[in-house]
């Protein structure tokens, strides 16, 4: 019998959502994504320790801090790229994300670095927290030929956004909104299709499968296989290694969840979000406004834990 883990390949894209190189190794994902979180966590760790001296080198003695980062990001894309056949996500500061005109710079300045290192942009998502900055910032990019990955969402109306926009993907954040419920009501039953995370994911597929989006749903942030298991069918899963090694040593038998026949015929009705109806549709969501500020300040706290880093190697 195949693993649960062959299993899931079968119909969803799996990714590996590390910076940990030897995990993807192992696990044979498609894609990888990255997030400054786990970057710095990887940055820490004495075998990459090259990695950190080659971007300082590739900066320069003169580059500022951010440009060092920029370089730090692509370093480890360009790694990543070595293993993974697909692509590879690289997120643009978190410090931006109220900003379309900064972010829109340095996505840019990204993936500029990865051309000049022969990278297509086809193989590179550009993460970008999905406030209407970002989301519109994206817009741009996309019809650039430059993709996008919208991180840090957590609501219907960030997706609908997102798909309007002609985004080419978007990572709800499956673990941190059961997060949320959990702590609002700590002996509520979230088990299985009762997730909070779930149902948020099933939606959006289910929207966008309906009207025809072309947008990718790839679910993320997972804290348990049985998250994964329900959602089993989505476009793409990004799955940390500790969970990707769960699925690997079980043979149960996996039953795909979502899929776009069913979706097809769902009674839905179509909705459109202009930056007032968003941003009033966001304010009455408190969990996706928790949340998605909680993410950009984690993002943003770690880029500064990042940039203390380099400023103490470089010297």
């Amino acid at each position: 019998m195949p693993t649960q883990l062959d299993q899931l390949k079968a119909f969803t894209v799996v990714v590996a959502d590390t910076g940990d190189f030897q995990s993807m190794r192992a696990f044979a994902p498609r894609d990888a994504t990255t997030n400054p979180s786990l970057i710095l966590k990887a940055a820490a760790m004495p075998e990459y320790a090259a990695l950190l001296d080659q971007a300082i080198a590739d900066a320069g003695p003169d580059a500022r801090l951010d440009q060092v980062i920029d370089r730090l990001l692509v370093v480890f894309g360009l790694e990543i790229l070595k293993i993974v056949p697909g692509r590879v996500s690289s997120e643009v500061d978190a410090r931006l994300s109220f900003d379309t005109t900064g972010t829109l710079a340095k996505a840019r300045e990204i993936i500029a670095l990865y051309e000049k290192a022969g990278i297509s942009r086809d193989r590179v998502l550009i993460k970008i927290a999905s406030t209407w900055e970002g989301i519109k910032a994206a817009e741009v990019l996309e019809k650039e030929g430059i993709h996008c990955n919208l991180t840090l969402l957590f609501s219907f109306a960030q997706a609908v956004a997102c798909a309007e926009a002609g985004i080419t993907l978007i990572s709800p954040f499956v673990g941190r909104i059961l997060d949320w419920h959990k702590a609002k009501n700590p002996t509520g039953d979230f088990s299985g299709a009762q997730d909070p995370g779930v149902i948020s994911v099933t939606q959006i597929y289910t929207y966008y499968k309906k009207f025809g989006y072309a947008t990718e749903v790839m679910g993320a942030s997972f804290r348990n296989t049985g998250e994964i298991l329900e959602l089993a069918g989505c476009d793409l899963l990004t799955i940390a290694p500790p969970l990707l090694a769960e699925l690997a040593k079980s043979d149960a038998p996996l039953v795909r969840q979502l899929d776009p026949a069913c979706a097809a015929a769902a009674d839905l009705q179509k909705v459109s979000f202009d930056e007032k109806a968003f941003r009033f549709a966001l304010n009455e969501d408190a969990m996706a406004t928790e949340k998605t500020a909680e993410g950009i300040r984690l993002f943003s706290a770690d880029i500064v834990k990042l940039e203390k880093l380099l400023a103490a190697k470089r010297g």
